[in-house]
């Protein structure tokens, strides 16, 4: 073809490639801003939806794990009082027991270790009442005002479109101590009294006495193994809400990296990426810059 005039095939040619360099050129720049090669549906639709689906499970999962600390302080606070409870030789129902055995004595002053039995009860019903979380208490229920059981959500899951949520059942009846019914380890009346109102000042040597003793320690023994049945039973559920912890951690960490796949950018395809396409631009502005000096070409053809 001649020269001509309206037509410059060789600078539409060079404009064209310019524009699909400059269009590349700015792809590959969204990328390295934003550190993702698919950042909106229209770059790929179908990653960007699982991405978008996969984010809200993560969302969803970091709350579950919100949920687990806050049930594993909860039940840390409970587990605290009844192991404090059950006591040691100096404290608690184990300190209890011992001073009911030791009331057994012939002439031993019963008033005497009855205050310290007083004591003990106002100290175990001191920690039952000071058991409380986030004004959750299982130790100390009032009826008809604690719930009977708590749901202490554990994970988090989606199939399809239906999600499923986990959860940790709790009945507060396995860890009562006193309740306002008097339905508690520690409160239900058992014979003549309850763990809470055992009274020895009054008591003898005398036979029946002796057996009205024997009836206490039998109670307390039996309440020290319903207590530390209670503590175990919130060990187990401490250590899978612990384990759940971890795993929900781990989880959060694989359902990243599963986005990050998905539509991450790789930085180091994209650098070289870059500079390939800015070399490109620039050879697409001098080829463009050598097709526009064609039509000055033809000025010379008419020069005398």
């Amino acid at each position: 073809m001649g020269s001509s005039l309206l037509t410059n095939s060789s600078a539409m040619t060079a404009l064209q490639t310019l524009r699909s360099v400059s269009a590349q050129l700015a792809t590959t720049q969204n990328r390295i801003s934003t550190g993702q090669r698919v950042s909106t549906a229209s770059d790929n639709a179908a990653y960007w939806s699982i991405a978008t689906s996969m984010r809200s499970d993560n969302a969803a999962l970091s709350a579950v794990s919100d949920s687990l600390g806050l049930s594993a302080a909860t039940v840390d606070t409970e587990y605290t009082a009844l192991t404090s409870v059950i006591g040691d030789k100096e404290s608690g129902l184990t300190k209890l027991q011992a001073l009911l055995v030791e009331a057994k004595t012939a002439g031993i002053d019963r008033t005497k270790i009855q205050a310290d039995i007083t004591q003990i009860q106002q100290d175990m019903k001191l920690k039952a009442n000071s058991a409380t979380f986030n004004g959750i208490n299982w130790l100390s229920t009032t009826t008809g005002t604690t719930p009977t059981s708590f749901n202490l959500v554990s994970s988090y899951s989606r199939v399809g479109g239906t999600p499923t949520i986990g959860s940790i059942t709790v009945t507060t009846a396995n860890y009562t101590l006193y309740s306002t019914t008097q339905t508690g380890i520690l409160d239900t009346v058992s014979g003549s009294a309850s763990v809470n109102t055992i009274n020895i000042s009054a008591l003898t040597d005398s036979a029946a006495d002796q057996t009205t003793l024997d009836g206490y320690i039998a109670q307390v023994t039996a309440a020290i193994n319903s207590v530390s049945s209670a503590a175990a039973d919130l060990g187990a559920v401490k250590n899978r809400i612990s384990t759940n912890t971890e795993f929900v951690k781990t989880l959060m960490d694989s359902v990243d990296r599963g986005v990050g796949q998905l539509v991450d950018a790789d930085m180091n395809a994209e650098s070289t990426r870059l500079q390939a396409l800015q070399t490109q631009q620039q050879l697409g502005v001098q080829a463009l810059s050598i097709a526009n000096q064609n039509s000055q070409s033809i000025l010379s053809l008419f020069r005398g």
